[in-house]
Formats: structure tokens, C-alpha cells, sequence
């Protein structure tokens, strides 16, 4: 059966037993606790925290998940895989315990006839929360295993667990209760006899149901928190592996031969000549390849593109962990597009979307493949002069600090430095290696704990929303009669504000539009009998609540009767930038192609930019005609329109959504000019386009392989800022004596003439550079055998002080000879350390030499044994470098 069928029961099932279907959030969901979206409940947070009411009893989904903390693990194991799908059902203070055991026995051993999975009822193994680890369950949860028993599972098929594995929680304050894990026997080929106690390979988990009864305040660990107290609604939030089931189902023996996997791994192995099952280290590279092109096709349909931070950088690493993996099984040239399609055919039936961004995603595969092949040439520069080093050394072991720094700098993985070690007759400090890795994941989980910390400080917020939601009225009143609801201070609610105290206040509605998609917060001023209060700030902390940050003028408390008064002249330029960036949107749509979507976008009065999905650059004659073009749509004065429609009924109109956004069921939509520009959006609007004013493009630039950014400004701005382009123009052709349409041409000759004039001066720099190489032999000092020519310059940069090294130490002919010279700036010294032949055959490396001087100057440096560069920020302590080469060398040759 394949896995979208399975999926497919899953969902058919419990939508018969009353739940909603809910579709798969973006991976990119905007929680700022995660990257990606790891579990199927994340999507739901809200309603199982308690944030928000949910808008069903019951629901249930498929949900795309990424997780990559183990992915030194992907291949290895049966259990390990980066991209995978969670089904999952949830109660939301409906259905419990009970009835969720019963749902899932009834699916998973139901006959396949009839809509289920048809799973032996004997292969079926349960954990349940044990004895002795938990207050509220003293006896372990004994309603779970007898419902068990009430379904006829054996006594000894019921294992009672700790916490770490039978205790469920966020790992920060929050919901958390008790689990039930269902796990299918394998058969005795797979592991030990004695359930998922003994062997969780043979007995494999398959689905967690965790019953949400308590809210945790303080979480320690997965094994030691604090509860505050019983939750308001007892919820059910179950897990199933979608891959997991695939692999028990389709007889395989991992979940990298199911049916979305597989077909990969046999076109990489096609590709390298390969069997697979043929060798086990070829068989983990193609597991590699299979799971990362798919997460890779999952996270680029999603918007993702890779960079080399947060996101982008996780998708960098998996394309580059595939690249090198097909490398290294003997393919040189590889065609990630080729593999990424074979991974579409699979995906695309049930995320029918990865069509929609086919031609993006395989702009942006060419070009980090081809950015991968310059990386690997670099790093294999780095690779060889550590190899050099070693052997200049003595040694046959190429160091720790050298491998992790071709892993974090060039992206290679242990294995291909351990590979290319091999071919040069070395072996690799991995210890070293995994303690400098170990140090840098136990760094990302700090911050990562970090971020998790941040909940916390939303306790406050939470506590405000339960009281009610804050309605935003700021799209047709801009001056609002309202009360306080509530008062936020240091983080904790308070019963009033002091005058001249920082605040945040919460109405019981505000006009004040709150920071949100890419469109700044409203300024102006909440006015009360005690005073005046300035708004600084607006933000929406928890769904559903606006909270404004003020400059208290006087006293205020909650029950205050206030005046809510938005800025007038602040949210007008608002409106013109904000309706500027559609109009931006558009026009790329229109003149780049359908594929330039937005990636993202920042606006306030007079400025906006706008991030959009493009592997190139726009041609100056481009941005001209994108330019115009946005010119035209306002001079056209497109009218501006705002309509609330269900989320389906929009998408079909083909209204454009950011990714990664989570809308609710019902849309606000703008449209300017009909189809011209439709897009999801919450923000406020011109009426007409003519009211922008006009647009001025300042300037285009990448900001991460596969995103571009345009920066732009309107209304007054954009005329001040051509305003003054235009005197700047004045000034110059007055300067020049030219006509503006001459002022090209006479620049571009005066550049011209520059060039050749600062040629001149370089050319006869070197020639007096070059003409002191004799005095520098001359005055070269004799230590131990070996003259020492060295020299201070000023203003001499490091090309020109590597021909000058080389030829003095040419001029030193067959003697043993050094040469040591520093140049560079003020702010940036170089060293430049030559040796000859006979030093060299002493034991005087001028990488080695040029390491010592380059760390005098606050730096460091590297290159071949015969010349070598280096620098630093330091270049008052030059005359100390140059002494501690001296003492290096003589370090060298006295032993």
C-alpha cells in the first residue's frame, strides 16, 4: 500500500468518526521557538496551550514535518529520516482517554477491507506510563493499560515506562500528561524477544497518543519539572509516523525504501553505477541522498532557499550532504535536478504545490550546485595545505581543528575528509573532531533552550487574552472611545502605570494596527483624564491580543476610559508604502515571472523593501521598466479593494500568500486593479493607487542564494530623494562643464584616465620596490648559517611585497635563506615569508614562520612551504612580528 493511501485512511477514518480535516501547515510556520515545523501538533499549539479556542472539537491531519538535530544518523538507522509526515487526531476538550485508545486500536488493527491498516493484533505491543514516577499516577496511568486490557491486548503486550519515555511535554511551561506509545513487532530477524523495553528496532513505534491533563510551570528536563495545576480542558494530541506505517505495510526494511524514497535511491545508484544492497557504506550514501533530495524538494516548495543562516542554511547543509555523498560514490558532475524531479513524481499527488514551484526550484538547484563545485575547490585548497603541514611536521595525522574547520567553514562532512585523508596516506584526529562537534550542537541547544525560554515571558500576555480578544476597528476609525482592559510592566501584569514609566496596555479595542506582515506598527497617542500617552510601539504577543507599548503621562489603570488615537499623517504614509509593496509584487510577477514570489517584506511611511524569490540579478534596463511599470499602475489609479472570503474560495481566485503563514478559515483580500494584484493581507491600504504618489526603485541586491531584495521610496520621499539626484546632477555638469546628457561620457573618461594614471604610479612603485631587492641581500643578517633578510614598508600592499619576497629570495641563490617582509595599511598588516631551497631542507617552512609573525599582529595566515602571507589588525606591533620569525627560525635550526 502506498504511503498516500495509508495517509489517506488515516484521515478518511477519523474525519467518519467527527473530526475536521485540517491541511499541513508550511514547514515554515511561524513559531519563534522552531525553524521548521517538527511535530504535528505544532500548528495547534495555540488551541492545546490555551491561547486561543479552537475552532473544532476534534481535527485531524498530515502534517510535513523537519527535524535535523540527528542527521549525522540519516541512513544509519531504520528510525532517522529529515523530512517525514505525521498524521495525527486531536480532542480539544472533547473526546478522552478512552475513546482516543479505542480510535487508534480500531484503525491500525482494523481489516484492510474495510478502510483500516490491517495490522496483526498479536504483532501489537503498548507502552503506558509506569508505577512509582509521577504523583498523580502513583499505581502508572492504570486507566490507559485497562483499556488496553479491555481491547484484548495481552498483559505482557502492556509495558509500563518512565517519564522520558511515557510522559509528554513542550519542554517549556505548558500542556504536558501522559502518553501511550503503539509499537508493531518486526519478527526475530530484527532484534532481541521482549517488547520495546529490549529492542526498538524489531519493535517498532508507530504512534504516541499523549492525554494533556496538567500544566507544567517550570520544565527542567523531559524527566524533571513543576506543575502548577490541572488544565481547564483534559485534550488528546496523538503522533502516528506516516513513514513508519510505510515500511511495516510495504515489507521493506526501512523507511528509505518506502515508495516516496525509494525511486531516488535507485536513480542516484543508476547514476553512480551502483546496487543497491550490494555494499553497506554505498547503501548508507544512497539512504543519504534519498532522504535529503526529498527534504530538500519539501523545503524549497515551502520557500525555503539556501543561505547560510537559520533555514537556508539547513537546506544548504542537506543539498550539500547529497552532493558529497554522490561524490563519493564515484559521481563527479551531479544533477540535482534530475533527482529533485524523481522526488516530485513521488511527493507531488499529495502536495500538489511542488508543481506550482517546479521552475524556482530548479533555478535554485543549478545554481547551488554550481556554488557547491566553487565551494569544494576552496575547501580543497584548505584541505591540501593542511595535508602540506602535516607532512612539513613530520606527521601522517591531519588534526581535529583542520577537519572541523573544512565541516564548518566548507560544509564537508567527516566522512570526505576522512576520504580524502585516505587517499593521501592519512589518518584524522576525530576525537578532536567530535569534541569540537559536540561543543558547537551543545551551543545550539542553549539557543535553542533560549528561544524555548522565551515562552515564558508570554505567561503575562496569555493571562491578558483569557480575559478576551483586542479588535482591531483601525480599518475604518483611526480615533477610538475605549477602556483598558489591562496594564503589562517588567514582564508581569501590574494595576497601574506612574507617570513617565515604560508600559505596555491592552484595550478592549484599539485602532493602532500592530506590527504584522512586513507592515511597521501605528504611532500616536492614547489620551485620558490623567494625561497623554505616547504609543511607541504595537504588537501582537499572543494571537488575538494588541498590546501597546506607552510612555505613560500620568497615571492609568485598568477600567480607564481612554482616547485611542492613531497618528493621521503616520498611517496615510503607511498605507502608501504598504500598498506600494503590491504593487512591486505585481509588477516582478509580470516582468520577471510568475516564479518571483515574495519572500518576504518590511514597510513604514515613505520606505519599504521587498524580498522575492529569483536566482538573478535585475539588469539596470529591468528595474528601469519594473520602475515604470509600478509608475504606470499608479498613475492608472488602480482602485484599492479589501474583501473577507472563506481561505478556499480565495486561493481559487488565485490570491498570493506568504509562506509560512498560518491564515484563519476567513481572508481579508486585496486586490488593485481586479487579478492585476490579489493577495491574502491584514494590512491597511490607499483607496487608490494614486494616492502612493509615485515610486522611486533605489536599488536591487541578493540577500541569499535564490532571494533577491529591492528597496524603494514613495510619496514625498521618493520626490526628495529625486529632488536631490537632480541638484547632485546640477553640481557635477556645472563642475565638468558639461551638459547632464553629456555627464557619462565625460565621467567615464575621467575614470578611464585615472586608471591608467594609477597604473603609472603602481608600475613605478614596483620598480622602486624592486630596485632595493640587492640592499635587502646585502644587509641580510647571518643566524646559525641562515641570512634573515627582513624590512618594514609603509603602504605597500601584499601583491606587490610577494613578487618583491620572491625575488630577493631568488637573489640568495642556493644559500639558506629567509625573507620576511611586512606591508599592508595601518588597519590591515601583511606578512610575506620566502624561503629557499637549502632552508627549506633545514626544517624552515614559510607557512610555519608566517603563523608565528601573523599571530604577533592579531591574525593569521597559510600557504605553501617555498611563500607564504598572512596578516592581522595590528600593525604597530610590525617590528615585533618580524622579530618573532627571527626567533622562530632560530627556534628551527638550533633544534
Amino acid at each position: 500500500m502506498k504511503a498516500a493511501e495509508i495517509g489517506r485512511r488515516f484521515v478518511d477514518f477519523f474525519v467518519s468518526k467527527g473530526h475536521t480535516e485540517v491541511p499541513s501547515a508550511s514547514l515554515l510556520y511561524n513559531d519563534p521557538t522552531l525553524l521548521f515545523v517538527n511535530a504535528g501538533m505544532v500548528p495547534f499549539k495555540p488551541y492545546l496551550m490555551g491561547e486561543l479556542p479552537a475552532p473544532w472539537k476534534r481535527a485531524t491531519s498530515i502534517q510535513k514535518c523537519v527535524r535535523t538535530l540527528d542527521i549525522e544518523e540519516v541512513g544509519k538507522t531504520t528510525r532517522h529520516g529529515t523530512f517525514f509526515q505525521m498524521l495525527g487526531n486531536f480532542s480539544f476538550g472533547d473526546y478522552f482517554k478512552k475513546e482516543a485508545i479505542e480510535f487508534a486500536w480500531e484503525l491500525v488493527t482494523g481489516p484492510l477491507a474495510e478502510g483500516r491498516l490491517g495490522f496483526d493484533p498479536n504483532m501489537v505491543w503498548v507502552t503506558v506510563l509506569g508505577p512509582g514516577f509521577h504523583p498523580d499516577y502513583p499505581e502508572g496511568d492504570t486507566e490507559a493499560r485497562d483499556t488496553w486490557l479491555s481491547l484484548g491486548v495481552p498483559p505482557e503486550h502492556i509495558q509500563g515506562r518512565g517519564l522520558k519515555d511515557n510522559y509528554w511535554h513542550m519542554g517549556v511551561p505548558g500542556p504536558g500528561g501522559p502518553c501511550s506509545e503503539i509499537y508493531i513487532d518486526r519478527g526475530p530477524k530484527y532484534g532481541a524477544e521482549g517488547g520495546p523495553e529490549a529492542d526498538e528496532d524489531r519493535f517498532l513505534e508507530i504512534w504516541n497518543l499523549v492525554f494533556e491533563t496538567e500544566e507544567l510551570s517550570t520544565v527542567r528536563s523531559k524527566e524533571d519539572f513543576d506543575i502548577a495545576g490541572p488544565m481547564k480542558t483534559r485534550n488528546i494530541d496523538t503522533g502516528a509516523g506516516l513513514e513508519r506505517i510505510a515500511l511495516l505495510m510495504q515489507g521493506v526494511d526501512n523507511m528509505y525504501e518506502t515508495d516516496e524514497v525509494f525511486p531516488v535511491i535507485e536513480r542516484a545508484a543508476a547514476m553512480a553505477g551502483k546496487r543497491y544492497g550490494a555494499d553497506h557504506t554505498d547503501d548508507v550514501r544512497l539512504r543519504v541522498v534519498g532522504d535529503h533530495v526529498r527534504s530538500s524538494l519539501m523545503l524549497m516548495t515551502d520557500g525555503v532557499t539556501p543561505g547560510n543562516e537559520a533555514r537556508g542554511y539547513v537546506l544548504r547543509r542537506l543539498m550539500r550532504r547529497m552532493i558529497r555523498s554522490m561524490r563519493l560514490l564515484g559521481v563527479e558532475k551531479v544533477s540535482l535536478t534530475e533527482l529533485l524531479d524523481v522526488s516530485r513524481q513521488c511527493m507531488h499527488a499529495t502536495y500538489p504545490e511542488i508543481d506550482d514551484q517546479w521552475e524556482r526550484i530548479k533555478d535554485i538547484a543549478d545554481n547551488e550546485s554550481e556554488s557547491f563545485e566553487r565551494t569544494l575547490n576552496s575547501g580543497t585548497q584548505l584541505f591540501d595545505m593542511a595535508v602540506a603541514e602535516a607532512r612539513a611536521a613530520g606527521s601522517n595525522e591531519l588534526g581535529g581543528d583542520k577537519a572541523f574547520q573544512l565541516h564548518d567553514t566548507y560544509g564537508f562532512p567527516i566522512d570526505l575528509t576522512l576520504e580524502m585523508a585516505s587517499e593521501q596516506g592519512l589518518h584524522v584526529d576525530e576525537t578532536a573532531f567530535r569534541t569540537l562537534m559536540d561543543q558547537q550542537k551543545a551551543r545550539a541547544k542553549a539557543d535553542a533552550k533560549a528561544k524555548k525560554g522565551n515562552l515564558q515571558d508570554a505567561e503575562s500576555y496569555r493571562e491578558l487574552r483569557d480575559r478576551g480578544e483586542t479588535p482591531f476597528v483601525g480599518y475604518s476609525e483611526l480615533t477610538v472611545p475605549t477602556r483598558v482592559r489591562g496594564l503589562v510592566a517588567d514582564g508581569h501584569v501590574v494595576d497601574h502605570l506612574r507617570a513617565g514609566q515604560l508600559g505596555e496596555v491592552v484595550l478592549e479595542e484599539t485602532p493602532f494596527y500592530a506590527e504584522m506582515g512586513g507592515q511597521d506598527a501605528d504611532a500616536g497617542v492614547l489620551r485620558s483624564d490623567a494625561g497623554e500617552f505616547e504609543v511607541i510601539d504595537v504588537q501582537r504577543p499572543v494571537p488575538g491580543l494588541v498590546v501597546h507599548t506607552v510612555r505613560a503621562g500620568g497615571e492609568l489603570r485598568p477600567g480607564d476610559e481612554v482616547q485611542a488615537m492613531v497618528d493621521a499623517v503616520h498611517r496615510q504614509g503607511a498605507c502608501q508604502a504598504h500598498s506600494a509593496t503590491h504593487i512591486i509584487h505585481a509588477a516582478l510577477r509580470e516582468l520577471v515571472g510568475p516564479t518571483a514570489t515574495q519572500a518576504g517584506s518590511y514597510n513604514k511611511p515613505g520606505y519599504l523593501r521587498f524580498d522575492f524569490n529569483s536566482s538573478h540579478g535585475l539588469s539596470a534596463a529591468l528595474k528601469a521598466e519594473i520602475e515604470a511599470r509600478c509608475n504606470a499602475a499608479i498613475r492608472d489609479d488602480l482602485e484599492v479593494s479589501a474583501t473577507q472570503m472563506p481561505l478556499a474560495q480565495a486561493k481559487g481566485m488565485g490570491a498570493m500568500a506568504m509562506f509560512g503563514e498560518k491564515y484563519p478559515d476567513i481572508v481579508r483580500v486585496v486586490e488593485m486593479g481586479g487579478p492585476w494584484s490579489r493577495e491574502l493581507c491584514a494590512g491597511t491600504h490607499v483607496l487608490h493607487a494614486s494616492q502612493i504618489g509615485m515610486l522611486n526603485l533605489l536599488g536591487e541586491q541578493s540577500v541569499g542564494a535564490g532571494t533577491r531584495r529591492v528597496e524603494a521610496l514613495v510619496s514625498t520621499d521618493a520626490f526628495e530623494h529625486m529632488a536631490a539626484e537632480r541638484a547632485l546632477v546640477n553640481q557635477l555638469t556645472g563642475t565638468l562643464k558639461v551638459q547632464p546628457d553629456q555627464l557619462t561620457d565625460r565621467v567615464g573618461a575621467l575614470i578611464e584616465e585615472l586608471k591608467v594614471a594609477q597604473k603609472q604610479i603602481a608600475e613605478l612603485k614596483a620598480a622602486q620596490l624592486l630596485a632595493g631587492a640587492p640592499q635587502l641581500v646585502s644587509d641580510a643578517k647571518d643566524m646559525w648559517g641562515v641570512s634573515f633578510a627582513s624590512k618594514r614598508y609603509h603602504d605597500v600592499d601584499a601583491g606587490a611585497l610577494r613578487t618583491l619576497a620572491g625575488q630577493v629570495r631568488d637573489q640568495f641563490g642556493d644559500r639558506s635563506a629567509v625573507v620576511a617582509l611586512v606591508g599592508g595599511s595601518a588597519t590591515k598588516p601583511a606578512l610575506v615569508v620566502a624561503t629557499t631551497r637549502a632552508a627549506r631542507d633545514r626544517g624552515l617552512n614559510a607557512g610555519a614562520l608566517v603563523r608565528e609573525g601573523a599571530g604577533v599582529l592579531g591574525g593569521n595566515g597559510g600557504g605553501k612551504p617555498d611563500l607564504a602571507q598572512g596578516g592581522g589588525t595590528d600593525a604597530g606591533k610590525a617590528d615585533e612580528a618580524l622579530r618573532t620569525v627571527e626567533y622562530a627560525i632560530g627556534h628551527v635550526v638550533q633544534g
